[in-house]
């Protein structure tokens, strides 16, 4: 079944993850994730993201964002609760769900090694993009993100801005419908950060694609993103339009006159988000290792 006319590209509904052994939904298998005991990352949340809307999932480091996301993408197994995209479920049609997908992880996955062009003509085999048509998607990808005169450069060179973009490009070589980002533009400089969601926005208003992003930045969310969910400690805190969760925190903290999205977060999770710097190829594995260990 393919439910594409409910206006719905995501629906998760009681939601649950566990990592490690012996209680709980959904085990994993503890990689960084309470190796002694089980932890329970995801905790019967329900999420809806409308086609066509960019939908950001924040929340402090270990709040379950990231095992959301892996759920939402079939990398990991949906335990309890459900989870279908476009109408297909992600535990039964796996298969399915992936070919609507493009998917840019907190962890590196261009091939410093490689090519900016080798780099995303992988993606395209990967992707089961027909053969007939690669060479043409994968120009169309790297001119997408502003690589075609970097085509032919090893990856290696690349700054960390151009090494997300490449990673975007990836992602949108088999024209997904729906476009997943976790932490897309971390380590960037606020000209990166930019230059990625440019890119994003252009896909975006051309193909009409969904977006689903996790982001520590603030500023990001409340500029791009049309709706937010707010995730503490594997559960759903606050839902809204980046306005709607301002007006709830000046009503619940009258202190509050002009709130900030910082200032909901804060609100909300009673901490604050760091922020991290650009740096080249091998400070973005660095960086991005790091990353891969929260959220």
């Amino acid at each position: 079944m393919d439910d594409t006319g409910d206006g719905q590209a995501v629906v998760c509904r009681g939601l649950e993850y566990t990592f490690g052994h012996g209680h709980g939904h959904g085990h994993g298998h503890g990689r960084g994730k309470g190796k002694g005991r089980p932890t329970r990352a995801v905790d019967g949340i329900d999420l809806t993201v409308r086609t066509g809307e960019v939908f950001g999932l924040l929340g402090p480091n270990g709040a379950g964002k990231t095992t959301t996301i892996r759920a939402i993408t079939t990398l990991l197994p949906v335990g309890a609760g459900m989870v279908r995209v476009f109408g297909h479920d992600a535990a039964r049609r796996p298969m399915q769900v992936r070919r609507l997908l493009g998917y840019v992880p907190q962890q590196l996955s261009a091939d410093s090694g490689l090519t900016g062009r080798e780099n995303v003509a992988l993606f395209a085999r990967v992707f089961d993009v027909p053969r007939a048509e690669r060479a043409e998607r994968v120009a169309q990808a790297l001119a997408a993100v502003d690589l075609t005169q970097a085509a032919e450069r090893m990856a290696a060179t690349y700054s960390g801005g151009m090494v997300r973009r490449l990673e975007l490009a990836q992602a949108l070589v088999s024209a997904p419908r729906l476009l997943v980002m976790d932490e897309p533009t971390i380590g960037l400089d606020p000209i990166a950060r930019t230059g990625v969601w440019e890119r994003v926005d252009a896909v975006r208003r051309a193909t009409g694609m969904t977006v689903l992003v996790t982001t520590h930045y603030m500023d990001e969310a409340d500029r791009h993103c049309d709706r937010i969910a707010l995730m503490d400690r594997g559960r759903i805190r606050a839902l809204g339009t980046p306005a709607e969760l301002k007006d709830r925190v000046r009503r619940e903290d009258p202190r509050q006159e002009r709130p900030t999205l910082d200032d909901v977060f804060r609100h909300f999770a009673g901490r604050d988000l760091a922020d991290a710097t650009e740096g080249d190829f091998g400070d973005v594995r660095r960086t991005r290792r790091t990353a891969g260990r929260v959220g």
